[in-house]
């Protein structure tokens, strides 16, 4: 699987504006939790070899960069990463399948990461960190 966009939208009206998202099923989330970074701080790579996390900005706007990892215990320092912007105007939901690690940036300050993920805490050890420098791109 490859990372992908869950599409969301807006609705307004003189009631004001609804954000929506009627294509993301969340039937397999099991917990969620919300990450607000310093403007400046940037939080990476971490990243899950078996559970699938989503993300969405519920305020501001992030920029997130994907890698799927070839090899977990000693990942090629060369991988190239994909990079995406999520941002709170719609309610996009970005998917992260297993196998891929995560660096997020806020890019607006009090931005708002809502992340969702497919097993409660603790209920495997699937946690993968790599040093912020060690991969070259």
């Amino acid at each position: 699987m490859i990372p992908s966009i869950i599409f969301g939208g807006t609705y307004k009206d003189n009631r004001g504006l609804l954000r929506y998202n009627n294509s993301f099923d969340a039937s397999i989330v099991k917990r969620i939790y919300i990450i607000e970074n310093n403007l400046n701080f940037i939080r990476g790579w971490q990243g899950h070899k078996i559970e699938q996390r989503w993300f969405c900005s519920v305020q501001g706007s992030f920029r997130i960069k994907l890698m799927e990892i070839d090899d977990w215990n000693s990942p090629s320092k060369s991988l190239v990463h994909k990079e995406i912007k999520l941002e709170a105007k719609k309610l996009d939901v970005l998917h992260i399948p297993q196998g891929y690690v995560s660096c997020i940036q806020a890019i607006e300050n009090n931005s708002k990461l809502l992340v969702m993920a497919d097993y409660s805490i603790d209920e495997i050890k699937d946690e993968y960190r790599y040093d912020l420098n060690y991969f070259y791109n």
